[in-house]
């Protein structure tokens, strides 16, 4: 029995990309970072990051780019992918990668989001409104069926 399974909860690196495979299916990429503590000899206390290229296909990439900024905390179940091609300069290329298949958005700021703009969320508070709310804005959890994802639609 083979099993290739990963969990992370780590916070994003830099903004979602979004792009479009020439079928025209959906595809975000971005960097997530994960933080372990372990006790060196001294007796302190340290903390070593690990850094970890992720990628969601489909409605899932349309919100992680949606929702999603740098900095935002994020939980991702998927499988570890490596890939090959041969870049501009005909030099062999390997990277790996996470394959989102759940995402789970974590807590954003009041006014959050990359679809409202700082005008917006000035005019809101100016409203009274409660953009200062420490509640969460729930958002869906959406999974994807592995034989969407071919490798002849990755758009690098």
């Amino acid at each position: 029995m083979n099993l290739n399974k990963v969990f992370i909860i780590g916070n994003l690196t830099r903004d979602p990309e979004l792009r479009q495979t020439p079928g025209g299916q959906a595809v975000c990429s971005f960097g997530v970072a994960t933080n372990s503590y372990y006790t060196d000899k001294g007796g302190n206390r340290q903390t070593r990051a690990e850094f970890h290229n992720v990628v969601l296909w489909g409605r899932q990439a349309e919100l992680a780019n949606q929702f999603l900024t740098k900095g935002s905390n994020v939980f991702i179940e998927g499988r570890i992918q490596t890939r090959a091609w041969e870049g501009k300069d005909g030099q062999q290329r390997k990277t790996t990668e996470i394959v989102g298949e759940r995402v789970q958005f974590g807590p954003r700021p009041a006014g959050g989001g990359r679809t409202e703009s700082a005008e917006s969320s000035r005019s809101a508070e100016a409203a009274g409104s409660a953009v200062d709310s420490p509640q969460a804005e729930e958002i869906p959890v959406i999974d994807i069926d592995a034989d969407e994802i071919k490798p002849e639609d990755l758009p690098f």
